[in-house]
């Protein structure tokens, strides 16, 4: 899962820029075999003395460096090809359909592990990957010639050298921060090394950037309010979002006492709210602007995660009308982040020229996804500390086995309720905050014009 990760994240601002020189097609595709090489790669991992868990690791991170081109890319196509409201239409609808992933994932993941069973094991769900990415390439560079050509304007001079530094101090940051080993430690053993290579990683590449004449990112763009404010923002947003991706199906397992598909399918609550969200905060983007869309996104999410901070243990039996209370609470949560893709997109967007397109789009899922890496390392060590605290050393003295296991079962739910009743809080508060990030630095009245 680090190597999948630490590929995705190195690629990310590397094959963004490198499309706006080298046009988005060509480089989709290229994205689509390293993502097909490297399923191939993690299929044959354990099939020859030399492809051990180092040949698996590789084939992942060949994987993430493929994967972590394919989001950015697409919005930079979405935003080539419109202009106007049309391209805010195209960007809910990439987002939108990104997000719908999210909802049968799930569902797709069940059946491919049910026919996994009779189709050679784990290794056919890798393999699988190489002809899906085969159409997905051909189709795209069959049916639009006009993304194949570079964009107008754009240099064909790429800092390899800055992006790679770049992305090296961004994978390590995830390295160093990644929990590695929950049960024992908040962090990774590799967090002082691995976090002082990458200041160092870091330090290197402002230290270029301040020395070139053409920076990788823009100095009009670091020097943009709402370029900040957008980064700002999506980075809480990262962080609240993990909240929800991880504690709502542990919360059903471990308070709720759901099986694994009953949790899958609690979270999917949250899930579907996502893409209805992305398609409706590019219209409400229309009517109030897109700083009033983001800013009532986030307050939906907010008040959401508020209500989901108050579950007590029996909240699945609690009902308003047809629906559970925590269905409501769940897709609400999920249509406020939902809302937000699109508005805090279109306003990077609107502060690029076209050539720049790629590397803006690569920038703003960047801030999200560390958002979402950090906020994984610190909810880990957050959750455990907090947990032992609750716990704390129960004593049973009951003579009877049975009765002292049901109790401690009781007592360790109740922990586990109280310790999410907290983070949902925080993630409450992490929202707000965001919302409270874009009403005062995204401009309301920004019109969708490049910086000069």
């Amino acid at each position: 899962m680090t190597g999948f990760l630490g590929g995705y994240v190195v690629a990310m601002p590397l094959l963004g820029a490198y499309s706006d020189a080298r046009g988005r097609a060509p480089v989709y595709a290229a994205c689509m075999v390293a993502f097909a090489a490297g399923s191939a790669v993690t299929a044959t991992s354990g099939l020859w003395s030399f492809a051990g868990l180092p040949w698996l690791v590789a084939g992942r991170v060949l994987q993430g460096l493929g994967g972590g081109g394919l989001v950015p890319l697409s919005l930079a196509l979405a935003a080539d090809l419109y202009r106007g409201s049309a391209r805010t239409l195209a960007l809910e609808s990439v987002a939108g359909l990104q997000e719908a992933g999210s909802v049968f994932g799930p569902l797709y993941g069940a059946t491919l592990a049910a026919l996994a069973a009779s189709a050679g094991g784990w290794r056919f769900v890798f393999w699988l990957n190489v002809p899906l990415a085969a159409i997905c390439a051909i189709g795209l560079l069959i049916a639009t010639r006009r993304a194949s050509a570079p964009v107008r304007g754009a240099t064909s001079s790429v800092d390899w050298i800055g992006a790679v530094l770049l992305g090296l101090g961004l994978g390590l940051l995830v390295v160093a921060l990644y929990p590695d080993d929950p049960d024992h430690r908040a962090t990774s053993a590799l967090l002082i090394p691995a976090g002082i290579a990458s200041v160092v990683f870091l330090a290197l590449y402002g230290w270029r950037q301040v020395r070139r004449l053409e920076p990788l990112v823009p100095r009009d763009l670091l020097r943009s309010r709402t370029f900040i404010g957008a980064a700002a923002g999506n980075l809480l947003i990262g962080v609240a979002l993990m909240v929800a991706l991880v504690d709502v199906p542990v919360l059903g397992r471990l308070v709720f006492n759901l099986d694994q598909l009953g949790s899958g399918l609690l979270l999917s609550r949250f899930l579907v709210g996502i893409p209805v969200g992305a398609l409706l905060g590019g219209w409400l983007a229309g009517r109030v602007g897109g700083r009033g869309a983001a800013v009532a996104g986030m307050a939906l999410s907010a008040a959401a995660f508020l209500q989901m901070s108050t579950w007590p243990a029996n909240e699945l039996d609690l009902y308003f009308g047809p629906l559970r209370h925590s269905d409501i609470a769940l897709a609400a949560c999920g249509l406020g982040f939902g809302i937000v893709i699109a508005p805090l997109t279109a306003a990077v967007l609107a502060l690029t020229r076209d050539q720049s397109h790629g590397l803006a789009t690569s920038l703003v899922v960047l801030a999200r996804t560390m958002g979402m890496m950090v906020g994984l390392s610190a909810l880990t060590a957050f959750g455990l500390h907090r947990f032992h605290q609750i716990l704390g050393t129960p004593v049973l003295t009951d003579p009877d086995l049975r009765t002292r296991v049901d109790h401690l079962a009781r007592l360790v739910a109740a922990a586990f309720l109280q310790e999410y009743r907290e983070i949902f809080s925080i993630a409450a508060a992490i929202c707000a905050l965001a919302a409270v990030v874009m009403l005062l630095t995204i401009d309301q009245r920004l019109r969708a014009t490049a910086i000069k």
